[in-house]
């Protein structure tokens, strides 16, 4: 079988989209209990944020260290929703105001603030956990980019941004519930997300909407949009010499990944059934770096690795030696840098492919000379 050069997949790519699938999907299904397999889910849920980062940052050159601001917002929005859900008057009726959610009315509100309304409607939830993230990349973008900002100085920015919004969250617990967040998330349109089988169901929903956005970035990827990303990342002043309007690919890549976070921050808060202002703040965000550098930023495959490698090896490390972890996981991520620079995705490319290209080659050979063989004798 021949593949086309102008093919979306090359036959390297197909299979590793095929035995991603298949760990997901399949493998770890059938090897993990209830318990580790919501796990899973929770960390399938900050693959998402890895894919964006290894769009704006591995291809685009962009590095973000504010990338829980997206995945938080996505979040609370998806919480709002969850919340007013468990708030009704019966579930409240102990409360001075019922009807409006508790924290609320530890608070003294005596009535739900009017941007908390159109939570009610799933609909307009599910379009603002996108929507939410895209408009704040764009504000964000949009002030840095058009100014020509970059590099570190737009890190420290975007790391500023995540201290700021932490701050807000925390600072203003009668309507996002402080510190605490927004907790005690019951139900979905009446399906309780707290059993066993709904975590599973759940599980299955993160999986397959993280292969569908990894679809998306595998065809931003390998699309004219792709090219020009890798152009600026590699020779940024040419690209805006050939006549190219560099700050616009940047804003819109950085809005698909901050669109990409925040699916991710909803289905955190579906798995796992809370949201709170320590995911939205800087140490997550730089996690986040840390998954998709791992996992090789230069892979939106491998940013997935990144991501369930690394919360694995926080869980493991956190339980077996919980005085050492931090040590165990920084030993992890120094390890993999220094071995592999090109982190999971350069293991797979350079050692395991190679294999595999070998034997389909034999194959190949052999299967083409067989014919060859059996009209001579005949």
């Amino acid at each position: 079988m021949t593949i086309s050069k102008n093919a979306l997949f090359t036959r390297q790519e197909w299979i590793g989209f095929v035995v991603l699938a298949a760990i997901i999907l399949l493998l770890l299904p059938a090897l993990l209990d209830n318990f580790r397999l919501n796990l899973f889910g929770k960390y399938l849920t900050y693959a998402f944020v890895a894919i964006g980062l290894a769009l704006c940052w591995g291809a685009g050159g962009i590095l973000s260290l504010g990338q829980g601001v997206f995945f938080g917002l996505g979040g609370y929005c998806m919480a709002m929703f969850l919340k007013l859900e468990a708030s009704t008057p019966e579930n409240t009726s102990i409360q001075s105001t019922p009807g409006i959610p508790d924290f609320m009315d530890w608070n003294q509100l005596t009535e739900l603030p009017g941007w908390w309304q159109p939570f009610y409607s799933l609909t307009f939830t599910l379009v603002a956990v996108v929507l939410v993230p895209v408009i704040f990349a764009l504000i964000i973008g949009v002030a840095m980019f058009r100014r020509r900002v970059g590099g570190v100085y737009f890190a420290i920015i975007t790391q500023a941004f995540a201290a700021i919004l932490t701050i807000l969250i925390v600072g203003q617990q009668g309507y996002t519930g402080g510190v605490n967040g927004i907790t005690d998330l019951r139900t979905l349109k009446g399906w309780d997300i707290r059993t066993d089988e709904a975590k599973e169901i759940l599980y299955y929903v993160n999986g397959v909407l993280l292969l569908a956005v990894l679809f998306i970035a595998h065809c931003v990827r390998k699309s004219k949009l792709g090219r020009v990303l890798i152009a600026m990342r590699d020779q940024e002043d040419r690209v805006r010499f050939s006549g190219y309007d560099v700050a616009s690919f940047k804003i819109f890549i950085f809005c698909l990944g901050a669109a990409f976070a925040g699916i991710g921050g909803a289905m955190f808060t579906l798995q796992v059934g809370f949201m709170s202002p320590t995911l939205v703040g800087i140490v997550p965000s730089i996690e986040m770096v840390i998954f998709c550098a791992v996992g090789g930023r230069l892979s939106i495959q491998g940013a997935i690795y990144g991501a369930l490698l690394v919360n694995w090896a926080k869980t493991s490390f956190s339980e077996s030696f919980p005085e050492l972890w931090l040590f165990g996981l920084g030993g992890l991520f120094i390890a993999v840098v220094m071995l592999f620079p090109n982190g999971l995705a350069g293991i797979w490319s350079e050692k395991i492919m190679p294999q595999i290209n070998r034997l389909w080659a034999q194959r190949s050979k052999a299967t083409s000379e067989t014919p060859a063989k059996e009209g001579a004798v005949s």
